[in-house]
């Protein structure tokens, strides 16, 4: 089979993208629709969820992308090895996130990865980047007290400022005393973890947990 040729970048300023995914009927997307979830922002072709399903049936997985022929032939393959507790979702985030969240069964969103986002190296594209203020207040709204957020990029610039939008959030609090945390927590690398570790080139990861905060209304 051919190899899907996909644009490596995708505005998500594009009127193509504007239109907000319609939420999911859960019954229908997972076998066990009550158990955790995890949710993967930005999934790719989406190899670092399909493994973590396999590894975790007791979880169910959601992966979120922007380009499309990825997620179709992300869930090809999810229905060919028959991982019922897996789902890709074409959208864009910053404007699907809410509508997708909000049908969820409370408290279910456990888990939140955000790696390797697309840089957007230009000042004037910075709005362009997937983790805005909005978007780490719609995960605090969702995520249950206790839950996590995993970042990592090898772009140190990006990881700051993922990191630095969390950590500015009363809701969220950064797990760990350094700068940076040296392991993956999760058991399962993403292909540019790994081809970012082979070259010696390093991985700027932070790990935040929704905590209960006092007179939340």
């Amino acid at each position: 089979m051919a190899a899907v040729r996909v644009r490596q970048h995708v505005n998500p300023l594009g009127k193509k993208y504007q239109t907000p995914a319609n939420p999911l009927d859960w019954e229908k997307v997972y076998t066990k629709p009550n158990q955790p979830l995890h949710l993967d922002i930005g999934c790719a072709k989406g190899q670092f969820l399909l493994n973590m399903a396999k590894i975790e049936p007791n979880w169910n997985f959601l992966g979120l992308e922007i380009r499309e022929p990825l997620v179709v032939e992300a869930n090809k393959l999810r229905s060919e090895l028959a991982l019922t507790n897996l789902h890709y979702l074409f959208c864009n985030v910053n404007n699907s996130l809410h509508s997708l969240l909000s049908s969820l069964p409370p408290g279910s969103l456990q888990r939140v990865t955000i790696q390797f986002p697309d840089p957007w190296f230009k000042t004037r594209h910075a709005k362009r980047r997937v983790v805005q203020p909005e978007l780490v207040a719609d995960l605090a709204k969702y995520l249950a007290v206790g839950g996590f957020v995993f970042l990592q990029s090898d772009m140190e610039f990006v990881a700051v400022e993922m990191r630095d939008r969390f950590a500015e959030n009363p809701d969220f609090e950064k797990i760990g005393t350094g700068e940076w945390l040296t392991e993956n927590p999760l058991p399962v690398p993403t292909e540019r973890e790994i081809g970012t570790q082979k070259k010696g080139e390093p991985v700027y990861r932070a790990l935040f947990v929704r905590r209960e905060v006092v007179n939340e209304e």
